[in-house]
């Protein structure tokens, strides 16, 4: 069968289009999480990270994804969730491509997975809606660098309810090898006061698995992080809050910021 290949749509833009100057500057994120966020010995299950320019969000993604590293070997499959920016749709959108691509080589989609999803309504195959989009793809560097081999199963979320996208979860949920990707930016082109009041709601709304108090105002990612929160309340999961800022604190003026936030989620091991 002919591969199909998803090519990069944001290299260049929001991350380098050069691989070795891409993989230095996701090595130095990744080591300055290392000496500042907090050390955890058990992996985590899931992670909500941003998805902004890796020059502004990068820093506080890193500090979510420094914690995969002591798992490199033992993770071969992640589910990666995120909201479209570009295109409207109904539900969730999968895709017809065998791989996708991004300056540090192709990532092989998990074939078996998507078609896993073929009996469930609320995923359709949409294509048009991962072409263009990054919430996805700005994921993939920090995951070939912290990971050894793994298969993908990218999923871009439409307008979908929290049952709807928990019920995709669960049926991907997997084990101790499967990890589970949120993308999602917080509040948006607030002052910079402004954001961190709205932000630290937010924050507690995830750590109190309390989706409904999480508005589309409040994360752009908000329909694929609610879904989470609802499968990780039923499943009494642990949240851990590993790093919190904004535009204003990384790279950008303070009149108008972009929030970060950065969050592990763990499951019960009673």
């Amino acid at each position: 069968m002919e591969e199909l290949i998803r090519q990069a749509a944001v290299a260049g833009s929001f991350y380098p289009a050069d691989a070795g100057e891409l993989q230095q500057m996701l090595e130095q994120f990744l080591a300055r999480a290392a000496q500042q966020a907090p050390r955890f010995e058990l992996a985590p299950k899931a992670l909500i990270v941003p998805h902004a320019g890796y020059i502004y969000s990068g820093p506080v993604a890193a500090s979510a994804y420094q914690s995969l590293r002591n798992s490199h070997d033992k993770i071969n499959r992640v589910v990666l969730l995120g909201p479209s920016h570009r295109v409207a749709f109904r539900s969730l959108a999968s895709c017809s491509a065998s791989h996708y691509a991004t300056p540090l080589g192709l990532i092989p989609l998990d074939q078996a997975g998507l078609e896993r999803l073929n009996s469930l309504p609320q995923v359709s195959l949409n294509d048009a809606a991962h072409i263009p989009e990054h919430s996805l793809e700005v994921q993939l560097p920090f995951l070939q660098t912290v990971l050894d081999e793994f298969v993908l199963t990218p999923l871009v979320v439409g307008d979908a309810d929290e049952t709807e996208v928990a019920e995709v979860l669960e049926a991907l949920w997997g084990d101790r090898h499967t990890l589970i990707v949120i993308s999602s930016d917080l509040s948006h082109y607030h002052d910079y006061a402004r954001a961190q009041q709205l932000d630290q709601q937010t924050s507690r709304a995830i750590e109190m698995l309390n989706p409904a108090a999480i508005q589309y105002d409040d994360a752009c990612g908000r329909n694929p992080v609610n879904g989470l929160l609802h499968i990780a309340k039923q499943r009494a999961m642990h949240v851990e809050t590993v790093d919190l800022r904004n535009s204003g604190d990384t790279a950008g003026p303070r009149d108008q910021v972009v929030g970060y936030g950065a969050y592990l989620f763990f499951e019960n091991q009673a």
